[in-house]
């Protein structure tokens, strides 16, 4: 059969075919409510794209797989140690030394008070055959000061490092809400830095614009791109003003991403970062060349409960930094949330990119999303936004102007409420917490947690007493000459630090966490749990799936839902409730059963002494009469699930405790 007769029998379906068929299933239905979704800034996601054909987009400098790094985090330096080992031995290439001044660190961090520490944490790493990133916050100039003197004295030659210095003030000062010195102190402090780097033979990239800060405080895509791009921006404008080309400049920089689940978003997250850069490139008159990318799987994201499942969430997140053209990941252990993560949790941080990476291949193609009209589109969509947005910063004064006005924090502020908005309805649905919870779990090993950790000892006289250094060639001497880190910190006399407002960091799970955590409180004191009574109407065939609904709902705030097979009346009902000790009930049955027996059953319920009635499903025209009967709320999906919660768990806490 030649071609012409096979088309004839199998046409090519056109949109508007699909389309017909789309509007028979919808049957009046509006296309827009039902199919099309939206990001936090707005872009539509459509159901169905055509195919893109567009011109090649900016990528990574080399194909091949990206680099899988790891957390250098323990605050015990030979346990540090051995887990770095271990970790290079296992399959990673690169490590991410984070220090207790880094937020990422949460209340952990490298305990490297002095080169000689550093060097005893990274005993039998050959530093030139390992790709190294400091993630050191508002110490970044001193930790980088010490890496520096390390390497010296180790006989390397510093072109022949792959080190990421990854000084990032302008991230570290955002995070904290401080900046050590007004900017333009910082700026000229920075050019100052690359300057005496540049003369010891230093190749590698020196600051980082870091899109973590922003992340963690609840930004979208688009915020997280424009914060991103307004630091890049910030950071090449202050090297130059201290006498370094533009190229020069570009050069000394890198960036970080923050992959999350929203897997489409997150893949053009990372291809339009790419795009935007390559734009700032060519409006500072210079040819375009491949950025290095950095990825760390996001700690918004985790969660305290089953928190098994943050290993679908990170593999997720890994799949989309490294088709969206990441250079580097780290993936967030997945009992990071609880504390300082195991052996276990390490090796599968590890190993989970290790199985994208060689079993499923994901490196082999230089652009998975190439041609995709769904992330072709996306990522389109993104840069034009995100471009609004930077250009927002600027008419603002740039990134630092624009924080230290709160103007971000503001626009970030407006995100992060929507997004709480969706999380409490479960638009916004978060597997394990708010929905598929399980009460029942077991605890989780961690290492160590927060509380436990040795922190550093607190600076001593000769400390606080000593003379600043402030010339990053000085600082990499008074390291090599043993120099704590404490002392390389001391502030300059006469420099008042700059007040910005803090973004915040919180974990999208956390008001849940906090309901699970009154649930286990009460469990703990009382022996038993808050408890809602099931007041199931009808047969099973009625009342079962809004009784699971009920159930999932109830249970994402640590409330035991006792179930039932139902009851022949509403005494009988009424009469098991009062026996099951619980304070609050839910109505569960169907829409057409509601009809005749919902304000009955009600009335037998509140007679029975139940404080607090729920009804499964929406009231719709009901509602009043429902209510006068005895119905207190309605839990039904969109509705605010956190308000619903808090109120119910107060109410059968109140019960619990007499």
């Amino acid at each position: 059969m030649d071609d012409d007769a096979l088309s004839a029998d199998f046409p090519t379906p056109s949109r508007a075919d699909w389309l017909a068929l789309v509007e028979g299933v919808l049957k009046g239905a509006d296309f827009e409510k039902r199919l099309v979704s939206r990001s936090y800034d707005g872009l539509a996601i459509q159901p169905l794209y055509d195919k893109a054909d567009v011109p090649a987009r900016p990528g990574r400098a080399a194909h091949g797989p990206w680099r899988v790094a790891q957390r250098v985090d323990d605050p015990r330096r030979e346990t540090a140690n051995a887990q770095a080992l271990e970790d290079l031995e296992g399959g990673a290439d690169a490590l991410t030394l984070v220090f207790p001044q880094a937020p990422a660190a949460r209340g952990f961090g490298l305990a490297a008070q002095t080169v000689d520490d550093l060097d005893a944490a990274l005993a039998g790493v050959m530093l030139d055959l390992v790709h190294v990133r400091l993630d050191a916050g508002g110490a970044g100039r001193q930790a980088a000061g010490m890496l520096i003197a390390l390497a010296e004295r180790r006989g390397h030659l510093l072109a022949d490092l792959a080190i990421d210095l990854a000084l990032d003030p302008i991230g570290a000062a955002a995070a904290a809400g401080r900046m050590s010195a007004p900017w333009e102190i910082v700026a000229e402090r920075s050019a100052q830095t690359l300057a005496d780097l540049t003369a010891r033979g230093f190749t590698g990239r020196t600051f980082l614009a870091d899109a973590r800060p922003v992340h963690e405080a609840g930004a979208s895509e688009a915020q997280e791109l424009a914060f991103v791009l307004a630091s890049g921006v910030a950071y090449l404008r202050a090297l130059e003003a201290g006498g370094h080309t533009p190229d020069a400049a570009r050069d000394a920089l890198s960036f970080l991403l923050v992959a999350d689940a929203d897997e489409l978003l997150g893949i053009a997250k990372f291809r339009a970062l790419r795009a935007l850069w390559a734009r700032v490139e060519e409006a500072s008159g210079l040819v375009p060349k491949p950025i290095r990318l950095h990825a760390e799987t996001a700690w918004r994201m985790t969660t305290r409960r089953d928190p098994w499942v943050n290993m679908l969430r990170a593999t997720v997140a890994t799949f989309s930094a490294g088709v969206g053209g990441a250079d580097s990941l780290v993936v967030t252990p997945f009992t990071a949330a609880l504390g300082l993560p195991d052996a276990f949790a390490r090796r599968v941080a590890r190993n989970t990119q290790l199985v994208l990476l060689h079993e499923s291949n994901l490196w082999r193609v230089a652009d998975p999303a190439a041609g995709s009209g769904a992330l072709e589109g996306l990522t389109d969509a993104l840069c034009e936004r995100a471009w609004a947005l930077f250009q927002e910063i600027e008419a603002e004064g740039g990134i630092v102007e624009s924080l230290r006005a709160g103007a971000l924090q503001d626009r970030i502020r407006a995100t992060r409420a929507a997004r709480d908005a969706a999380i409490a309805r479960r638009k916004d649905a978060i597997t394990g917490v708010s929905e598929f919870p399980f009460l029942d779990e077991k605890p989780v090993a961690v290492s160590m947690v927060a509380d436990d950790a040795p922190h550093a000892p607190p600076p001593s006289d000769a400390d606080a007493t000593a003379t600043p250094v402030a010339a990053f060639g000085d600082l990499v001497a008074a390291a090599a000459e043993g120099a704590r880190l404490a002392r390389l910190m001391a502030a300059p006399a006469g420099v008042a630090p700059v007040t910005l407002g803090p973004l915040p960091r919180r974990r999208d799970a956390e008001p849940y966490e906090r309901l699970r955590d009154r649930s286990d409180a009460l469990f703990a004191s009382h022996g038993r749990r808050p408890a809602v009574f099931l007041a199931n109407i009808g047969p099973l065939s009625a009342f079962n799936a809004r009784a699971g609904f009920a159930r999932g709902a109830f249970e994402a705030g640590g409330i035991a839902a006792l179930s039932n097979d139902g009851f022949p009346d509403h005494a009988a009902m009424a009469e098991a409730f009062a026996a099951s000790g619980a304070a609050i009930a839910c109505l569960c049955s169907s829409d057409a059963l509601y009809e005749t027996e919902a304000a009955a059953a009600a009335q037998a319920m509140k007679a029975a002494g139940c404080t607090r009635l729920y009804l499964a499903g929406r009231p719709g025209a009901h509602e009043a009469a429902w209510r006068e009967a005895g119905v207190d709320a309605f839990v039904y999906m969109g509705v605010d699930l956190l308000g619903l919660l808090e109120d119910a768990l107060a109410r059968a806490e109140e019960a619990a405790r007499g």
